[in-house]
């Protein structure tokens, strides 16, 4: 499975989705205070999502100084391969939506 393949599974579970967008918001997160942000994900359930989105280099893993605390942080790497990918997809349906605008313009006359 190639980088991307890992970082688009990553990003296809909603909780794995919203653990990223509380890193984006809220920075360096220790793995306890993410857990407490979703009640109704177990902490274990909470502990592999993280390890799915360590995997794909979606996060990265700083430890604490005594190495008791584990936080993580936001990398937003992978998601900028996925953009470039997305990109050709973007420009063709901009194209197609400009086409139709011009469409429904013409049709007034």
């Amino acid at each position: 499975m190639t980088v991307l393949d890992t970082a688009y599974a990553a990003i296809a579970n909603p909780v794995r989705r919203q653990i990223l967008d509380q890193l984006r918001v809220h920075g360096t997160l220790r793995a306890g205070d993410i857990a407490k942000r979703f009640t109704a994900v177990s902490r274990p359930g909470i502990s592999r999502h993280l390890r799915v989105l360590r995997e794909a280099r979606l996060v990265r893993l700083q430890e604490s100084a005594d190495g008791r605390e584990q936080s993580y942080a936001l990398n937003a790497e992978p998601l900028a391969e996925i953009e470039a990918w997305l990109q050709p997809y973007q420009t063709f349906w901009q194209g197609k939506l400009g086409e139709l605008k011009e469409i429904i313009e013409n049709s007034d006359r």
